[in-house]
């Protein structure tokens, strides 16, 4: 069931997305090359815990998964597309690194995601970067009402593959609002015209992760959560957290 939401519920959800704009913003501020995923992690979780809110990754439970996840942030190095468990392998320079995360507050929730690199990007890695951000925002602009959600991901997908990079199989953002994930799914490709109508009050995350391979089917590696590409390329993941109103799409996870 699709649920829309009001005005003050939009500005709750901005709250929460300022939270976690800024965890993202600290989590990033700690890479460096020596430094282990786990110090992103607690990095997230101190800025959210110090802004009053909680996390809304810590302990989340899918019915997929084998176990809760174990961490406030997702932190995926290189070739994990996401879901990637912050651990204690030490980042090297070079590394390609997403970080996805969220909060709760006042009953309310934010899911934002940025990739950077470990010191300075190859060539490469920052024109994945770049087609990737630049898919979220030509994705973002489709979120007015009268659209539907396949402009959306049709954005996504034309984006990417102009550039000649693929998108991991089953990819994609969701609704948001009183719950981390709701309806209607935001795939990361799709056709044009096709699907849910946009209307004014859905909210929604949208989160192109686009690859430097080819794509299709990822693979799940052994700790049961974190999604690879097949062929070992690197990927990048850029998410916000999205409200779509008369005046057009407004982005709910800016600090």
């Amino acid at each position: 069931m699709v649920t829309y939401r009001s005005p003050r519920e939009w500005e709750i959800m901005r709250e929460a997305g300022r939270v976690v704009a800024h965890a993202l913003r600290a989590a990033r501020d700690a890479a460096a090359p020596g430094v282990p995923a786990r110090e992103l992690d607690a990095a997230a979780a101190r800025t959210i815990a110090s802004m009053g809110a909680e996390s809304n990754f810590l302990h989340y439970h899918p019915s997929w998964a084998p176990t809760p996840y174990p961490a406030t942030a997702c932190v995926s190095v290189n070739d994990v597309v996401v879901h990637g468990l912050p651990g204690d392998r030490p980042l090297r320079e070079g590394d390609l690194v997403s970080v996805d995360c969220g909060a709760v507050l006042r009953g309310y929730h934010g899911d934002a995601a940025i990739t950077f690199a470990v010191g300075e990007p190859s060539a490469a890695d920052q024109r994945l970067m770049d087609v990737t951000e630049r898919a979220l925002e030509r994705a973002i602009a489709q979120a007015v009402p009268g659209n539907r959600v396949g402009d959306i991901a049709h954005a996504v997908e034309s984006t990417a593959r102009a550039a000649g990079f693929g998108i991991v199989e089953g990819s994609g953002g969701h609704g948001i609002g009183t719950a981390m994930h709701e309806d209607p799914p935001v795939p990361n490709t799709g056709r044009p015209g096709r699907g849910l109508r946009l209307r004014p009050g859905l909210t929604i995350a949208i989160e192109p992760m686009v690859c430097a391979g080819a794509g299709g089917d990822g693979r799940t590696l052994a700790d049961g959560w974190s999604v690879a590409t097949a062929d070992g390329s690197r990927a990048a993941h850029f998410e916000h957290s999205v409200a779509v109103t008369e005046d057009g799409p407004v982005v709910l996870t800016l600090p």
